[in-house]
């Protein structure tokens, strides 16, 4: 398997949402002392770059396989019940999270027409965040479950999965 890509569309993504997040709160702060009038949209904006940014480094987190996990139970089992044990987890996850993209694409459908309050976009938006972090979530375990299911792949080996 090749090596980890050290770089990703949904980290590089965050990255420059957070440089324009960063960007955003300096004119907030600069906006509230004598130099100048802040804009009004700027606490929105805040918070929506916020919401995108944090939901695609979730995203981020699923492709390097950064997350929380307790895996001494995991490790105590021969490795072809811990390889069955992986695979029956993922497939769990994976119908999870597509039902988090049925849901997220809902929301986006029955909020497309509700305008934000500072920002000339509608609140849809702000919630297909949740719909696309899904979907690249979903892309992310797909291709892990896809390696799992390869000839002679060592499933416990997470720099093989990471390189997805």
């Amino acid at each position: 398997m090749s090596a980890a890509r050290k770089y990703s569309p949904e980290g590089i993504a965050a990255s420059v949402l957070f440089i324009l997040l960063f960007i955003t709160v300096l004119i907030q702060i600069f906006g509230r002392t004598p130099l100048f009038a802040g804009p009004v949209w700027t606490e929105e904006l805040a918070r929506w770059l916020w919401v995108w940014m944090g939901f695609l480094a979730i995203g981020e987190a699923e492709r390097t396989d950064s997350q929380l996990k307790m895996g001494f139970l995991a490790d105590a089992l021969p490795k072809a019940a811990r390889r069955w044990l992986f695979i029956v987890i993922d497939l769990v996850y994976f119908g999870i999270m597509a039902h988090l993209v049925l849901i997220g694409w809902r929301t986006i459908l029955r909020t497309a027409h509700n305008e934000a309050v500072t920002l000339p976009v509608p609140d849809a938006v702000l919630y297909a965040s949740a719909f696309v972090a899904a979907l690249l979530i979903l892309y992310r375990i797909a291709r892990r479950l896809m390696a799992r299911f390869a000839p002679g792949a060592d499933i416990h080996d997470s720099k093989a999965e990471s390189a997805l």
